[in-house]
């Protein structure tokens, strides 16, 4: 994929960033001349990651980070800023999935959990990231919602419930910061091929044909495809764009 945007100077922090979509847009700011924090609960794909970026000559800091818990989140933010000196963009990208089951037989601990990551360590990341944008002179976050965050999908009404959450706390929050040069908004991604959809469809055959027929082009998205989303939403491109949930889906949200 062509890469059109220069970020040279800037500084990005990436929460889940130990594969699939968190990976990719990591490199992809890397790629586009960026700093880069990557931060995750897994130590070992986070150190990955880092090591994906320094080998395509990219500048990098590797910190774990339990999103649901204040202490890290600060803590991976504050050590960004010693690092690399300032915050420009964040990618809110840390996310759990809901296993299958009808709301009356979702696991209580289950749904508490889809909160704490989803939902409270979205707020706690954009609670911390905006002071530093702000005393940058502005900059973008982006937050990961999903196509589970603009319709209802049985099974999950968990995991949709902390999406469509998601979404609203983006809205929210753009309108708080608008006029401070601090734009929010959020992604939606349809059915991409990563770990999280490896696992939710049991890494089967069968289960990637029943999720492949619900998109329209025929086949899952990529990583990188919504890396490119998140790059744009934070380049100058994008300056007009406040709060906005974009879907990239293939399709799938469209009926």
């Amino acid at each position: 994929m062509t890469q059109t945007h220069d970020f040279t100077g800037k500084v990005a922090f990436v929460t889940g960033a130990t594969s699939g979509i968190g990976r990719a847009t990591a490199l992809a700011f890397a790629k586009a001349g960026a700093a880069v924090t990557v931060a995750d609960v897994s130590e070992e794909g986070n150190l990955e990651t880092a090591h994906l970026i320094e080998e395509a000559g990219g500048r990098v800091l590797a910190e774990r980070c339990d999103v649901s818990k204040a202490e890290d989140v600060k803590a991976a933010l504050d050590r960004t800023i010693e690092t690399f000196g300032k915050l420009d963009f964040a990618f809110n990208n840390a996310g759990i999935e809901q296993p299958v089951a009808p709301v009356s037989e979702i696991e209580d601990e289950d749904f508490d959990r889809l909160v704490a990551i989803n939902l409270r360590g979205m707020f706690l990341c954009l609670k911390h990231q905006v002071p530093l944008l702000l005393r940058n002179g502005g900059g973008v976050i982006v937050n990961t919602s999903s196509g589970a965050g603009v319709k209802g999908i049985a099974g999950q009404a968990a995991y949709a419930a902390t999406k469509h959450a998601v979404i609203g706390m983006t809205k929210s929050a753009a309108l708080d910061y608008a006029k401070d040069g601090v734009r929010i908004n959020a992604v939606c991604p349809g059915i991409i091929d990563t770990p999280m959809m490896q696992r939710f469809t049991g890494g089967t055959p069968e289960g990637l044909a029943r999720v492949i027929a619900q998109e329209p082009v025929g086949r899952m998205g990529k990583s990188e495809e919504i890396a490119a989303a998140v790059l744009y939403l934070c380049s100058d491109m994008a300056a007009f764009v406040i709060g906005h949930a974009m879907v990239v889906d293939g399709g799938q949200t469209v009926a």
